[in-house]
């Protein structure tokens, strides 16, 4: 059975363990704390009460709880209101001093701090913020968020008042003030001219679909119904816009109605939209050039052999690291533009090659051994399947004809010539941006898998278990509005937001009460985590 027990260090401190016996033994479980001063044991002792947390161990009646004599009263000389002139009483306690709470409010005004300073308070709505920063902090259900926020020293609204708060969110359209807000701090201390573009999925512990919530392609391989959630970020990863979809919707036609909505939303009419290859398709690049707008999109591997058809023609597939290939793509399966009697590739122009985008290609070395190894895996792994060592769907470079399966060697071959290769389409012309500017663009698009990162682990927007749509779009309007608050601290610290939550929720300040009244004390703060308080609190919003 676990129990407290202090111990007396050679710095003079008493340390606060958690032990258990174990053979004969004591082993220690936890390490609590080594406190300097009377305040700081009665707090160990009741974080150590706290951790115990088990009914069954029992109240340990210790007996340890500090508390300071109260001073006899020095009487005036000669009769008064005392019986005895000139006696004193006698010094004594007032009873022992006892800890009646802890908590981590320290963290709280912190990351309510960041919620102010982004200008979310002017919602005016202290439940949705403490929806929020309880979400950043340990993301739950909502019927747990009141346990999250009494363990941040804050009283939380009931069940019924955080549901109300939902409608209002959706009701009070508190997304649109909010994406209003971030753009305009993104504006201010970041960059706009660049916006990056990717999708996730949510699913639901659901077993029946609905008009939003149906089941769709999951790379999970779910069964569940889902939700797609587009997700637009700065080339910080800042978060602008965010929408959910349907969840048997493509992905590539989630794309424009997002940048479309900000947009409009922002009056902006320049600005540079790079996405995944999984966005890339002949529609979306057209409805982006129609509307005016640059992209960066990544190329399908199945496109290089015909854009770099005169390359392989010329140069046989062997490329030097770092080599590039300024060329041009079809804008469909039908243009061909690309002549491959033609030695040097040519300079894409919107006006001669009215019928293709600007590609880029380049090689790596790195890349290409990394290809190699995926390559051969694949291999074997197919060649197990057609021995019948493996009982697999078909895997790649297996195909099947007259019943019987057999390695794919044209595929293969082809696989491998294009290792090391990787291909960005985009509709800027070279004298606009360098081919190196490019693809450095495109690299940025880690931010906002960054983003989603925090969104659906750190954020755990997943699963959720509302049901009616605006339930639905106020849990992505709290997600969203965390993220901002969550990128923020990231970029305020440099540390993820999980480290700066591990760091700071261990900051308990106590209520003690103690000589009939109740008083409050602030932790020992390490210089680590000054540090990381004073950078949160700091007046300027880095980006």
């Amino acid at each position: 059975m676990a129990f407290i027990r202090r111990v007396r260090t050679a710095s003079g401190a008493t340390a606060v363990q958690i032990a258990e016996y174990l053979r004969g033994r004591q082993r220690i479980v936890e390490h609590v704390g080594s406190a300097h001063t009377e305040a700081e044991l009665g707090m160990l002792l009741q974080r150590a009460r706290e951790l115990l947390d088990n009914p069954a161990q029992g109240v340990l009646e210790l007996g340890v709880e500090p508390t300071p004599p109260v001073k006899g009263l020095i009487v005036p000389a000669g009769p008064g209101l005392f019986e005895a002139a000139g006696a004193a009483m006698p010094a004594g306690r007032d009873g022992p001093g006892r800890v009646i709470g802890t908590d981590s409010r320290i963290l709280f005004e912190a990351l309510s701090c960041v919620f102010t300073a982004l200008g979310f308070d002017g919602l005016g709505d202290e439940v949705f913020r403490d929806l929020v920063i309880a979400r950043v902090v340990e993301p739950t259900s909502l019927l747990d968020a009141g346990r999250v926020l009494r363990d941040l020293g804050q009283s939380p609204a009931s069940y019924a008042t955080m549901k109300r708060t939902l409608g209002r969110a959706a009701s009070g359209k508190y997304r649109d003030r909010i994406a209003t807000w971030c753009f305009q701090h993104a504006s201010a201390d970041g960059d706009i001219s660049l916006v990056l573009y990717d999708v996730t999925t949510l699913y639901f512990e659901a077993e029946k679909e609905d008009e939003l919530r149906k089941v769709g392609y999951s790379k999970e391989r779910r069964v569940d119904p889902q939700i797609v959630v587009g997700l637009l970020v700065d080339r910080g990863g800042f978060p602008l816009e965010i929408g959910c979809f349907e969840g048997n919707k493509a992905e590539t036609s989630t794309m424009i109605p997002i940048i479309k909505q900000f947009q409009a939303r922002h009056s902006l009419a320049d600005m540079v939209v790079v996405a995944d290859a999984g966005m890339l398709s002949a529609g979306n690049l057209r409805e982006l050039d129609e509307a005016n707008l640059r992209f960066i999109v990544g190329s399908r591997m199945t496109k290089a052999p015909t854009d770099l058809a005169s390359h392989f023609r010329w140069h046989g597939d062997a490329c030097t690291d770092g080599q590039l290939n300024d060329t041009i793509t079809p804008g469909t399966g039908h243009t061909k533009e690309n002549n491959p009697d033609l030695r040097a590739e040519p300079v894409w122009d919107p006006a001669t090659h009215s019928g293709s985008w600007r590609t880029v290609w380049a090689y790596s070395r790195k890349r290409a051994v990394r290809d190699a190894t995926t390559l051969t895996a694949q291999e074997n792994r197919a060649r197990e399947v057609i021995e019948g060592q493996k009982a697999a769907r078909t895997p790649r470079f297996v195909k099947t004809a007259g019943g019987k399966r057999s390695l794919d060697e044209a595929s293969l071959t082809r696989a491998r010539q294009l290792a090391g290769l990787k291909g960005y389409v985009t509709n800027i012309p070279a004298t606009a941006m360098a081919a190196t500017e490019i693809i450095g663009s495109y690299h940025d698009l880690w931010h906002v898998e960054q983003s989603f990162r925090m969104s659906k682990t750190d954020l755990r927007a997943r699963p959720m278990f509302h049901r009616t749509r605006d339930a639905i779009e106020a849990h992505l309007t709290i997600v969203f509005t965390a993220l901002a608050i969550s990128r923020t601290v990231q970029n305020k610290t440099g540390l993820a937001v999980v480290n700066v939550i591990k760091q700071l929720r261990p900051l308990r300040s106590a209520t003690i009460a103690i000589n009939g009244t109740t008083q409050r004390f602030d932790p020992a703060i390490s210089t680590e985590q000054q540090t990381i308080l004073e950078a949160i609190h700091s007046s300027k919003l880095t980006h």
